[in-house]
Parts: structure tokens; sequence; C-alpha cells
């Protein structure tokens, strides 16, 4: 696992062992990034169940400003704190311990780094079968959508297994969708007007 591209390009990163974070191939991420193209320059990004901070520190790379990572398990939270270390992105990054189910999403002492204008919300596939209104993960969504913790703009990713069924908050809408290797990556923005 490495950065791929940008003022960071070619550095490696440390790795949770099996599948508890999933880490997103560099063959994906490469694809996710060139996608996004100029979007990612000038953001302030959350990357919400971070993992070892693969995406997050790709933005960085690639000309975000901040990165809030949000991580709840303590070997990946221990690992992304390396991997910013390494790479000595502490004054622009923030790795947060927290439960994204429960989190107000508005970070204390980092006023700079919201609201976000680019989100990669990556929960463990089993969750996506719970993403239905009530659920403790759509409200979590719902709350991402508040003006204090995203921008008018905001882009949020969200990455899925291939052709899972859920249901997104209305205050997000899809616009696009990129299917590679056994994964969705769902692109939506923030929708405006009364829908919202």
């Amino acid at each position: 696992m490495r950065i791929i591209a940008g003022k960071y390009r070619r550095r490696k990163l440390h790795v949770n062992p099996g599948q508890t974070t999933r880490p997103i191939t560099d063959f994906v991420k490469e694809v996710l990034f060139e996608w996004l193209g100029e979007t990612v320059k000038d953001t302030r990004v959350a990357d919400i169940y971070a993992g070892t901070g693969s995406l997050g520190l790709e933005a960085l790379s690639r000309g975000a400003v901040s990165a809030v990572f949000m991580e709840q398990d303590r070997k990946a939270h221990e690992l992304l704190k390396r991997n910013v270390e390494s790479i000595g992105a502490e004054a622009e990054t923030l790795c947060w311990r927290t439960d994204a189910l429960l989190s107000s999403f508005r970070p204390k002492n980092v006023p700079d780094f919201v609201p976000f204008d680019l989100i990669f919300f990556d929960p463990p596939y089993k969750m996506l079968d719970d993403l239905k209104p009530g659920s403790k993960l759509y409200e979590s969504m719902v709350r991402l959508a508040r003006e204090n913790v995203s921008s008018e703009n905001c882009h949020l990713i969200l990455r899925a297994p291939r052709d899972a069924e859920f249901q997104c908050p209305p205050a997000w809408e899809e616009y696009d969708l990129l299917q590679k290797s056994s994964m969705d990556l769902h692109f939506m923005k923030k929708r405006q007007g009364p829908d919202a």
C-alpha cells in the first residue's frame, strides 16, 4: 500500500493485516483519484471509517488542505497515526478515534478543518445492510449533511460491495457510480432546495 501521486508520492503506508479494514487497492485508488481530478485540491477532507488512512492521505498528497481521519478500531488507529507521522503530515491532519455511528463529526480545536468539502465514507460492508431510515448509520449520514459539518458543495464517496442495496438520506443525491473489481463507489453531493 502506497501513496500514488502528489507531494507524498511513493511513500509506503502501514496496513492492518487481514480484512479488518479492507484497504482499497492501489489500482482502484488510482482510478478513483483520476476520476476526482481537480475536485480534491484545496478541500477539507473527512475520511470516515478511515482504517489506516489511505484515501485521506492520498487526498492530502494531491492538494487537499486538511484531513480528519475517523476510526474506532484501536490497532487501525495506531497504524493511522504512524502513517501520518511517517510522512510528516501532523499539522494538516487529525486522527480522531471515534465511533462514527455516534459522532457529531465536529472535531474540537481544529476550526479550520470544517466544514468538510470532500468525504470518504467507507463503513464495514455488513453495516450497509442496515443503511435505511431509522438506523444509526442512516442517522450518521443525516448529521454529515448539516451545514456546520459539510459545505454546500460537498461531495461524498460511499464505498460498497457490488450491487449492494441500501437507502441514503435525501440530503445526499447520487450523481455517478464507479464499478471496479467487486466494489461500487457511489458519488454523491448535497442536495439543494426543499427536498434536502
